[in-house]
């Protein structure tokens, strides 16, 4: 029996996700216009490429569900996720081979996300295909709401 790989697509290819295309640059990662709501990161994440289209799914319900009051846009071709009045807490953005979850204050959640950054408080999760730790993922996100969140333009 022969296996079919699905292949990413390359930067600068169109994918059609609801209607227009979308442009998924270097690495699959959906090129979508700035803007606040829970709209354009639906968007972002119909147009992710493959298994990693269900990981943004699942990501995006877990931190709803986690955070109800949660705050949502697109910011530099990545879905972002705050709470208002406190900042951003966290995002992911696509790549070759894995979703990349950031959280801005990384480095204060127990145990501490394994990716390092070359911010003193910006830590990373590299999810590959069936790697998703939601029960692990919960508690950061839990964790990462309740702390001051990230304000572009302030340290």
């Amino acid at each position: 029996m022969k296996t079919t790989r699905l292949r990413e697509p390359r930067k600068g290819r169109a994918s059609k996700r609801r209607g227009k295309a979308v442009v998924l640059l270097t690495g699959g990662n959906p090129q979508i216009a700035k803007a606040d709501g829970d709209a354009p990161v639906q968007k972002y994440i119909a147009a992710m490429p493959g298994w990693k289209r269900a990981v943004g799914k699942r990501l995006d319900a877990l931190v709803v569900r986690m955070v109800p009051r949660v705050s949502k846009a697109v910011k530099w071709n990545s879905p972002f996720y705050g709470i208002e009045g406190q900042g951003w807490f966290v995002s992911f953005h696509v790549y070759t081979r894995y979703v990349k979850v950031g959280f801005f204050r990384g480095s204060s959640l127990r145990p501490l996300p394994p990716g390092a950054s070359k911010g003193k408080d910006m830590r990373y999760v590299d999810i590959h295909e069936g790697e998703l730790d939601e029960a692990q993922m919960a508690k950061w996100v839990k964790q990462a709401a309740a702390l001051p969140g990230w304000v572009p333009g302030q340290p």
